[in-house]
């Protein structure tokens, strides 16, 4: 699978990445399985957060790279920011936090957590509103200088976001993990109807694609079978009958499953962004990571991107 060296730094990470949110109902055996079998796809970059299960994902997570996996030959991302009330992980109780000391304190909950000693990226999972650059600054020097993290990146910023924390640190912000794919192109959808007055034209992020190739950032995309914020998803869904009609008939072209042309889309894009996995089904994994392998062509871009119901203006 091709690798990617993400925010021109030297991590050179594959282009589809196993998330790990879901893995804490998984069985250790069968875990082990399909962590391995992500590796031999040539998957090397594992997503988490401190807040995946309640940290237990990361917990079943160290027990596979304590026995199987040589912490050298993968690459660990995790994120932190988002708190809830103490004895409490109600929705209404959730809020953010970005502070100095809930960053340190995070990181080390997730290397104890993770069994390892560093994470190659630390994500800053949310903005906070009521974020200080110079504290999280502060806390990136901490945290690297100490060999905790080695790099730095955000999540679900929007451009001017981004900037504000870059201006304050003297470390390269290196990613920016956000929602994206064919059922939720907003990303595309601004800039493709530009200076119109179609509903679409609405910018919501700032231009993140364009921002993120000005400045050598890699995005991540999350969710990238979804529609809206989790309304749903894509595949099979009577909204998108054309859409899956056609997924269908490029990837009997391609030899790929529907998941997989839906992830060879988003893998087009010369912005040269990742996608984020989180199936814990190691067949639907083993299907999904052929998309690496496949270059769609202009014309199929945007057959699948019209099938989704986008307009061209």
């Amino acid at each position: 699978m091709e690798k990617i060296k993400l925010g021109g730094s030297s991590l050179e990470a594959s282009r589809i990445v196993l998330g790990c949110m879901r893995i804490a109902d998984m069985e250790d055996r069968a875990l082990a399985k399909h962590i391995n079998r992500a590796i031999e796809l040539g998957i090397n970059l594992f997503d988490h957060a401190d807040i995946y299960g309640d940290g237990e994902c990361e917990r079943k997570f160290s027990k596979v790279l304590t026995s199987e996996v040589n912490r050298e030959d993968i690459l660990l991302q995790s994120k932190c920011g988002i708190r809830h009330a103490v004895d409490s992980n109600r929705k209404e109780d959730q809020y953010y936090d970005l502070s100095k000391d809930y960053i340190l304190d995070s990181v080390d909950g997730i290397l104890a957590r993770l069994g390892t000693d560093y994470l190659d990226l630390l994500m800053l999972h949310r903005p906070d509103a009521l974020m200080e650059p110079g504290e999280i600054a502060e806390a990136f020097d901490r945290l690297h200088d100490s060999g905790k993290v080695r790099h730095f990146g955000l999540s679900n910023f929007h451009t001017t976001q981004f900037d504000f924390v870059q201006k304050h640190t003297d470390h390269k912000l290196v990613t920016n993990q956000v929602q994206f794919g064919v059922g939720a192109p907003h990303m595309i959808n601004s800039r493709m109807q530009a200076n119109t007055p179609f509903e679409g034209a609405g910018d919501r992020d700032g231009g993140l694609l364009e921002h993120s190739r000005l400045n050598d950032v890699t995005l991540q995309a999350w969710s990238p079978f979804h529609y809206g914020y989790f309304e749903g998803i894509i595949m099979d869904d009577p909204k998108y009958r054309a859409l899956n009609d056609v997924l269908e008939d490029i990837g009997n072209s391609h030899g790929l499953t529907k998941n997989a042309v839906a992830v060879a889309w988003i893998l087009r894009h010369p912005s040269n962004m990742q996608t984020i996995i989180g199936t814990t089904n190691t067949s639907r994994l083993e299907d999904i990571a052929k998309a690496g392998n496949v270059t769609l062509s202009r014309e199929e871009w945007y057959r699948i991107y019209k099938a989704a119901g986008h307009m061209l203006p």
